[in-house]
């Protein structure tokens, strides 16, 4: 039997006894059930029911309860719990795993909230889920991009262009210098501008481009989809010359992702679309740093992480922190690229730079170069000269005196973040 355990760290709220709760838990999603059966004999227990690690009281939030929740509401209290759980219970498979430390936890009625925020993995999972392929470094190489901010875009609009109107835009970002261009989220493979029909429209324009130039953007084009479709779609991209497939993690799944890793011959851009629903309640759900490790070891090379001032929900504080986990080495795996995304702009690069202290970011500005005032490639030139400048470890006041660009951004944008 294994020694080796993996730790899941949850914020439970509770009306009954922190302690009590705990165990209630642990039993729950190990060798338990709601009554003591005959073969749970302590030899069983001891092998492989789940333990409190540690548990440390934290003050209330004053957030609802949970639908269903027993006990006194006064007699409610928060804790930071840590279970052991044997690897033995599940093995170093992320499907199962996730049904031990977020399974039916959720629905235990003595918890009045419950959160799965972090976990603490053993080598085991890096030897059968070996993470990234491509990273930081695979990517920097395919968009010739060495050094500095990557810089990137997603089309605008998400929907409505024509192929042949999306080769037009591509190659006038390509001629701007942008190193990134993505689908939208949104944009899959409807009959409208089936994937088919964007590769042939946009493969040409970017091949052309690196015949004149010696350098290709990357373009992520969205492949989600059913699983048994990942790999035809993930096909044609590169054989029409594609140099980046994307996937949405949570509509795929991790095992989706995993099976895609399995055979990209290309970096996957890890798109994070619908996580709100599993991590934006305080009482509920699973946080950020525990979904990102899951992800990078299924495979994801770029991950979504937000950007600060963004136009969603989360806190420039949470954005950074998001930032740093992705950062965060994860045994001896490849590193993934933390993508910066929504709201994001030039007069956003100091602030942003300042507080990450690294330019291993892919940073994408959709409205932020597509509604720039002077038009897209201005919208390019902007966001590079911004980093450019931010990296320089100049001043946002001496950026807005060398870009004109940057300041018509602040135009159509308004105040550069400081």
């Amino acid at each position: 039997m294994s020694a080796e355990h993996v730790i899941a760290t949850y914020v439970i709220e509770t009306s009954l006894p922190l302690a009590h709760a705990a165990e209630v838990l642990a039993g729950e999603q190990s060798t338990g059930t709601f009554v003591r059966v005959e073969r749970e004999s302590d030899e069983v227990r001891a092998r492989f029911a789940a333990q409190v690690e540690s548990l440390t009281e934290i003050p209330l939030t004053g957030a609802s309860p949970l639908p269903g929740a027993v006990g006194d509401p006064a007699l409610r209290r928060r804790a930071v719990l840590r279970l052991r759980f044997p690897l033995d219970n599940f093995g170093p498979s992320l499907p199962n795993l996730m049904a031990a430390v977020a399974g039916n936890l959720f629905e235990i009625k003595e918890l009045a909230a419950i959160k799965l925020i972090d976990l603490d993995l053993p080598p085991a999972f890096a030897v059968r889920y070996p993470g990234p392929k491509f990273g930081i470094d695979g990517t920097r190489r395919l968009m010739s991009r060495p050094a500095g901010a990557m810089i990137g875009t997603i089309v605008k609009p998400s929907i409505g262009l024509t192929p042949e109107q999306l080769g037009d835009l591509v190659g006038e970002l390509a001629a701007a210098g942008v190193d990134f261009i993505k689908d939208d989220e949104l944009q899959g493979n409807g009959p409208a501008a089936p994937l088919e029909a964007r590769v042939k429209a946009v493969m040409p324009v970017l091949l052309r481009h690196a015949d004149r130039t010696g350098v290709m953007p990357m373009y992520a084009f969205n492949i989600t989809d059913d699983i048994g479709r990942l790999e035809a779609n993930h096909d044609l991209v590169v054989s029409a010359g594609g140099t980046c497939v994307m996937a949405c993690v949570n509509l795929v799944g991790f095992a989706g992702l995993e099976f895609l890793h399995r055979h990209a011959e290309v970096p996957i851009h890890g798109h994070r679309t619908m996580l709100g629903g599993i991590m934006r309640s305080e009482q509920v759900g699973i946080g950020f740093r525990a979904w990102q490790k899951i992800a990078r070891l299924s495979g994801a090379d770029h991950l979504h992480t937000n950007g600060i001032s963004n136009k969603f929900y989360e806190t420039d504080a949470e954005v950074l922190d998001s930032i740093a986990a992705v950062r965060q080495p994860l045994l001896g795996i490849t590193p993934t690229v933390p993508v910066l995304s929504s709201g994001q702009w030039g007069g956003l690069a100091h602030a942003t730079y300042s507080a990450v202290g690294t330019s291993d970011l892919l940073v994408l500005a959709g409205g932020g170069i597509h509604g720039h005032p002077d038009g897209a490639a201005a919208g390019v030139s902007s966001m590079r000269e911004a980093w450019a400048s931010a990296e320089r470890g100049e001043t946002i006041d001496d950026a807005l005196r060398a870009s004109v660009e940057l300041r018509r951004a602040v135009e159509r944008f308004g105040p550069a973040r400081v």
